[in-house]
Formats: C-alpha cells, structure tokens, sequence
C-alpha cells in the first residue's frame, strides 16, 4: 500500500494549486457524454485517477501519451477535490495528486486541446 501524504502535512507543498489530467479524445468524450468516468484503463486498473502538476504534465504527456493527437488538457483545483486528493510517490519519488473517486465534469476548472507537434504536445504557456 502506497504512504498517502497530503499537501501541508510535511511534505513541503502547497495547499491551494491546479493540478492536470490528461485524456485521449475517446476518454474526454465519454467524461461529457457521462457528466464522470472513472478514467483511462490505468486508472481504473490502480483505483485512482492519475493527475499529475503543472511541472509533472510534461514528462507524463512524453511519457503515456507520446505521438497521440486530440488529448485534451484537464485542469482541476486541487482543494475544491477535498480529501479525495491524496499526494503520493511516484516517478523518482516524486508526489503525485491522485483522486480517489470518479473524475467529474462539474469539479473541472478548464479544459484545452493538447496539441501535437514535431517536438512534442504543446502546452499552454505558463507550464513548467
């Protein structure tokens, strides 16, 4: 079982921040049509939604989602999710945001097509 640590609770971070999900075309048009998914197969597969910081998305889109058009860009307020939010390590010890619970529409700040390039997804200025 992964240690679950919470922003604030020693671990240096910040309470209050946008945090991302990234979904293929597919998996943002079942999110509309349904109002909420439980997300990717990898998602469902861990028991959690995989959302990762705005210096973290970079490396997840090169990572999951290299060379695969029409993602689209999630950002949700980390706070608004509550205590679904869980920070745990991950990728080189890093902490991660993972909800426990299913992705809604209605808790989304902001969604934007990730566009891809010769050089990878194009994130929207101001990220990492």
């Amino acid at each position: 079982m992964p240690r679950r640590l919470t922003p604030g609770a020693g671990c240096g971070m910040a309470r209050a921040m946008l945090i991302y999900k990234i979904l293929r075309a597919d998996e943002w048009a079942a999110l509309q049509a349904s109002g909420e998914t439980l997300g990717a197969p990898i998602d469902v597969a861990d028991g959690y939604i995989h959302f990762s910081t705005d210096k973290q998305a970079r490396e997840t889109a090169a990572k999951y989602f290299a060379g695969i058009e029409g993602l689209m860009l999630l950002t949700y307020d980390s706070d608004a999710l509550g205590n679904k939010i869980k920070w745990e390590p991950s990728r080189g010890g890093d902490l991660f945001p993972h909800l426990y619970g299913p992705l809604r529409l209605t808790d989304m700040v902001e969604a934007r097509p990730l566009a891809l390039t010769d050089t990878g997804h194009n994130f929207p200025e101001g990220f990492a």
